[in-house]
């Protein structure tokens, strides 16, 4: 290990376990397996304590041991420690003891949990000399880049489906990066950026710097332990596009047990998809540890990724937990964006209503005990999404500015005021 590179120690294949020099790469070259960070946990071990987090600012860099820089960050000063939020009323509405809700809607600065891994591909990208930053995204990716790439002076260009919410491509535009829509889905948006990759040698966050980026997510399972007085929560929902987020969540309590932040304890990590867009959780309901790519068809575009990467990857974490996965309709969809928003006041996008939708499902079926507690990682803000609600949200009545005609709604409606 380089005395140069913080505490990680080198890439390393995920499948056969060689180790690679910490650059912008991604893959095995014996056998195409992924590489992930490997790093230093006895050093780690030695320095990082639960009194020396808190004593940090609260920001997703309170952890910055066990995040991929060689060393001090240089974007998203601002990012993660997100509320973990103790929903009460929606506890009640779903049927369960306790739940809590991890909050990313209101990340910084793109309102999304995308922010954190941008925040980390992008610090690396520049110390490793990149000056250009790109990746593939089904919007929240799009949007965190093209932000945060303005923010510290990096040429962005993103690559998306040309079907993408309007929010979320204007979200992107706003910042002066170069938009350029694929009339295609995700996979080939994404098959586009690896040869682009490969040919103009920019920082992909989701391709060459890919081992770098997906650490990132690891931030939001630490707040969590965090959050509930170092512990790991029993049930963790998490919704899935390539899988990774999941994957990565299961990584951080494994890490914080590691290192003796938190105490061992059993858990189990539920992954959520859109039945439009399915292949992660209809293998895992068939009980295969592989999944068959589909083509996308659902409302949750943010989640519309039908060969996604880390599947095989969250199928196994899901397997080695004890958790399972599920999906749920577009209609099942709307319901849970409303039922988290008149519950908690929430307004989550697409992505969010998956994950209640599912999370509802686990419970009513017995899967996540009633007696027990859960926590739902909410990703993505309902702004971004409105397209998908719009006419299934009610209209607003429309009266002349006269106390009979409101009278008069109040009683053909039957809207009694509150303190009548």
């Amino acid at each position: 290990m380089d005395k140069n590179d913080g505490y990680m120690k080198a890439l390393k294949c995920r499948e056969c376990g060689r180790e690679y020099p910490l650059t912008a790469t991604h893959v095995c070259e014996f056998d195409f397996g992924p590489l992930e960070v490997a790093y230093d946990y006895d050093r780690i071990r030695r320095s990082l304590t639960p009194a020396l987090i808190q004593s940090r600012p609260q920001n997703m860099w309170r952890y910055r041991e066990l995040l991929p820089l060689a060393g001090d960050p240089t974007v998203g000063f601002k990012v993660g420690f997100t509320p973990l939020i103790k929903a009460d009323r929606l506890a009640k509405r779903l049927g369960i003891r306790e739940l809590w809700i991890k909050n990313d809607t209101v990340n910084y600065p793109t309102l999304s949990f995308k922010d954190r891994v941008v925040s980390v591909a992008l610090s690396r990208a520049r110390e490793l000399g990149f000056t250009t930053v790109a990746c593939a995204s089904t919007g929240n990716l799009a949007n965190s880049v093209a932000a945060n790439a303005a923010a510290a002076g990096l040429r962005a260009y993103v690559f998306i489906p040309s079907d993408l919410e309007q929010g979320k491509i204007v979200n992107s535009l706003i910042y002066g990066a170069q938009v350029i829509a694929i009339k295609g889905h995700y996979d080939e948006v994404n098959r586009l950026c690896a040869e682009i990759a490969g040919k103009f040698g920019w920082a992909f966050v989701n391709v060459n710097m890919r081992p770098y980026y997906a650490e990132g997510s690891k931030s939001m399972g630490y707040e969590i332990m965090e959050q509930l007085e170092w512990r790991i929560p029993r049930h963790t929902v998490v919704c899935m596009a390539s899988g990774s987020l999941l994957t990565k969540i299961h990584k951080s309590y494994q890490e914080f047990t590691k290192l003796g932040l938190v105490t061992e304890t059993p858990y189990k990590i539920y992954g959520a998809q859109a039945t439009g867009c399915s292949p992660i959780s209809s293998a895992q309901k068939a009980g295969l540890d592989f999944f068959k790519p589909v083509k996308p068809n659902t409302i949750a575009k943010s989640l519309a990724i039908g060969t996604p990467a880390d599947g095989f990857y969250a199928l196994r974490t899901m397997k080695q937990t004890g958790g399972v996965a599920d999906d749920v309709t577009d209609d099942e969809i709307r319901e849970g964006i409303k039922l988290l928003a008149e519950c908690e006041g929430i307004f989550a996008e697409t992505a969010g209503g998956v994950t209640v939708g599912v999370a509802k499902k686990l419970i009513a079926s017995g899967k996540i005990p009633a007696d027990d507690s859960a926590v739902l990682c909410i990703t993505g803000n309902g702004l971004k999404t409105l397209d998908a609600v719009v006419g299934h949200a009610g209209q607003p009545r429309e009266i002349k500015p006269s106390l009979r005609e409101f009278e008069t709604l109040l009683a053909t409606e039957n809207l009694s005021p509150v303190n009548a």
